[in-house]
């Protein structure tokens, strides 16, 4: 009792302290890329925060699975440098008497790790989806800011303004230069309104002028107006389905058979596989020589979790090629380093080595 109370102090530590930085950084590198987006025009300022936020709840699972781990060969490796490993080896306890400790304390995460994958990662995915979709299929009346040269949604036409009325839906000095069908036409007028016409809205222009180009002609037609109306837009944007695997739930995807589906799946229940193995993995690779540098078994343990991790991407993208299927790629990747970890741990705990082998073989 005394031992798992002591082990379970020391990971909670532990993982709190790794949980809180990691959170920070993933935070902090999310926060940057989706500022960039925002300024291509791909988010809208105002969703910032609401984007970061979904985005790191969808990575809270990976985030979880890497504080485990590194909590694991954190506490153990101190345990090793500081002989207090060795008190409980004395006493009977050998290196497979902690897996169930860590197991114990352990499990809360990887049932989080498991909700988080299953619900909580297309949840987010989808939302972020939704934010982006609005924003991007939003009217070209709304694109438009006064002052600023303003691209429609289509691509075809620039829209400008000089500044706003003190009316609704009307300005003043308006330019629009549209390329449609092989013409490139310019319109200027002093002033403009929208009206709704159906489902539709209409920019209607007063007293301007509108010059037409059409590609391999020679010919400019220069027109001027007292009224002319343009379509500017739907009434309402409607959200757009992309289909995309990540936006799909986990029933959606156990009911469909494509391997994009398959491999979006793999990648999910992957997950809760990745942090019991990452436990396991840890108590094997926790053993440490108190006369080496402390920072070079957690530097190898990385190096483990980043080789373990890109498996992982490997994997999904040989499901989605159709080069394995789902039950094989689980078995194969997260069923072999459970084997791998279990036979260090039976190393370690045994005391196996090559040289002891070879005694026994040569009697």
């Amino acid at each position: 009792m005394l031992f798992d109370s002591s082990l379970r102090k020391e990971l909670a530590r532990s993982f709190g302290a790794t949980l809180v930085v990691l959170v920070t950084v993933v935070m902090t590198m999310i926060l940057i890329r989706t500022l960039g987006q925002a300024s291509r025009g791909n988010v809208s300022p105002s969703d910032v925060m609401l984007v970061m936020g979904y985005t790191v709840l969808g990575q809270l699972p990976t985030i979880l699975c890497l504080s485990l781990f590194v909590a694991t060969i954190g506490s153990l490796s101190r345990m090793y440098r500081d002989s207090e490993m060795v008190i409980w080896f004395s006493s009977g306890r050998g290196l497979a008497s902690l897996l169930p400790a860590l197991l114990r304390f352990a499990w809360p995460a990887m049932l989080g790790v498991a909700v988080l994958s299953l619900l909580a990662w297309p949840w987010a995915n989808r939302q972020v989806q939704e934010l982006r979709t609005q924003y991007e299929q939003r009217g070209d009346v709304d694109r438009i800011a006064p002052g600023e040269f303003q691209e429609s949604a289509s691509g075809k036409r620039v829209f400008f303004i000089d500044k706003n009325s003190p009316e609704p839906n009307t300005a003043s000095n308006v330019f629009i230069a549209a390329n449609e069908h092989d013409t490139q036409a310019v319109t200027s007028a002093l002033s403009a309104r929208i009206e709704m016409r159906g489902a539709d809205r209409f920019a209607l222009l007063s007293n301007g002028q509108r010059l037409e180009t059409s590609t391999g002609k020679p010919e400019i037609k220069l027109s001027e107006f007292k009224l002319y109306g343009t379509r500017v837009g739907s009434a309402k944007a409607g959200l757009g389905d992309d289909g995309a695997a990540k936006t799909r739930s986990t029933r959606e995807l156990l009911a469909q058979s494509a391997p994009t589906f398959q491999a979006e799946l793999a990648w999910r229940v992957g997950l809760p596989f990745t942090a019991f193995n990452l436990v396991v993995l840890g108590l094997g690779l926790a053993s440490v020589n108190p006369r080496a540098s402390r920072s070079g078994n957690l530097l190898f343990a990385l190096f483990a979790f980043v080789v373990y991790y890109n498996f992982m991407t490997l994997g999904q993208s040989w499901v989605e090629s159709g080069r394995f299927g789902l039950l094989p790629y689980v078995g194969m990747l997260h069923g072999g380093v459970l084997v791998f970890a279990l036979a260090l741990i039976g190393i370690r705990h045994n005391r196996w080595s090559w040289t002891t082998l070879w005694r026994r073989r040569a009697a």
